[in-house]
């Protein structure tokens, strides 16, 4: 199977027409949007067929914001992958991260509230703070991969780790100065842990709960490390009693919930799915070795230790527009993440091939 995930060729990649091909102009390599050019796993495959041939009717969870199945599975993982032993109950499903991001914000903070976050950040939390009327308080993360807390104080700490799009998976150290904060201040954690299950060694995922379990909010979802986000599925688990009473008095049907295919392929997927795992890690953890080996010294880049995003600094302005227009390879700009107009980030989750003929093409345009 490793070799079929590895083989992919510009033409296998397009003919897959995912959104970052199809919105992509012919002949440019699409490294922007963050999915992978990879198919899933086959037990997601078969679960997509096994539900559409048997039963696409109502769920027996569909008046339960819980999910019971989905949430037994996460708590399987957490145990798993992390000895977190976490209470089924204490579970919440949505539809996305974003989704569950807005719900809790809207439930624990008023217009003008400050939130913390590092930057550059995933861009799409940017939005989300301005259109709730919250003061980005921002943490920033330094050439190395470093940050200090801030002194002022801020009712929410919102951490994304690992985290997008440096790549830092934080160490225990750095995530007890961020409770050490939390905890001084009366704040909320949420932490954004989705891409938890692609993290490279010798680093490892620390899941934030387990250093400050009743002030923090667990967000996460199968969608990155399994490659199927357009199904839309989500967990939040509340470990802040408070935030568990503010949903608890909501109207029971006011967020929606995932649908059934969401739900049966996440289980699916963490279920038996880790075989494919752990072959697309071995190309990832490649690829992300190799973009230090064949990109030009000319553009600053730090290994990460996490995701398959790389933080570029290419130390000309409008880099990403540069890239485009001279090496037809689509980064997303550096300035959507709080970053500087140098930066760029390249999604490199796809083959040997693709990413080699993505870094020549940079290196022969610089």
């Amino acid at each position: 199977m490793l070799n079929d995930l590895d083989s992919l060729t510009l033409e296998d990649a397009r003919i897959r027409d995912g959104i970052k091909w199809a919105s992509t102009p012919p002949g440019v390599i699409p490294a922007w949007v963050a999915d992978m050019d990879f198919p899933v796993p086959d037990a997601v495959r078969e679960a997509v067929i096994r539900r559409v041939e048997t039963d696409l009717g109502y769920p027996t969870w569909v008046d339960d914001a819980h999910v019971p199945p989905l949430a037994e599975a996460f708590a399987e993982r957490m145990a798993d992958r992390y000895r977190w032993q976490l209470d089924p109950g204490h579970v919440w499903s949505f539809t996305d991260i974003a989704q569950a991001l807005q719900v809790v914000l809207r439930l624990t903070t008023r217009p003008g509230d400050a939130v913390a976050m590092h930057v550059p950040a995933y861009d799409p939390f940017f939005g989300t703070l301005q259109a709730m009327g919250l003061r980005l308080l921002p943490i920033p993360i330094g050439p190395d991969g470093r940050f200090e807390m801030p002194d002022e104080p801020a009712p929410v700490v919102l951490l994304v780790n690992p985290q997008n799009p440096t790549g830092r998976s934080f160490t225990r150290a750095e995530l007890a100065e961020v409770a050490e904060y939390a905890e001084r201040h009366d704040a909320l954690v949420i932490s954004d842990e989705i891409h938890a299950e692609l993290v490279y060694a010798p680093a490892v995922h620390i899941p934030f709960a387990t250093i400050l379990p009743t002030r923090t909010v667990t967000l996460t979802s199968a969608s990155k490390a399994f490659n199927m986000g357009g199904l839309h599925c989500s967990v939040a688990h509340v470990g802040a009693a408070a935030v568990r009473d503010a949903l608890a008095e909501e109207p029971p049907n006011i967020y929606g919930s995932p649908s059934v295919l969401g739900v049966d392929v996440t289980i699916a997927a963490w279920r038996h799915g880790d075989a494919w795992q752990r072959e697309v890690l071995t190309i990832l953890d490649r690829n992300r070795e190799l973009i230090a080996k064949r990109l030009t010294p000319k553009v600053g880049y730090r290994v990460p230790e996490a995701t398959y995003l790389a933080w570029l600094d290419f130390g000309i302005t409008d880099a990403a527009a540069f890239v485009e227009r001279e090496a037809q390879v689509r980064l997303n700009p550096g300035p959507i993440y709080g970053g500087a107009d140098t930066h760029a980030r390249l999604n490199f989750a796809t083959s040997g091939p693709i990413l080699e003929e993505m870094l020549s093409r940079i290196t022969r345009a610089l």
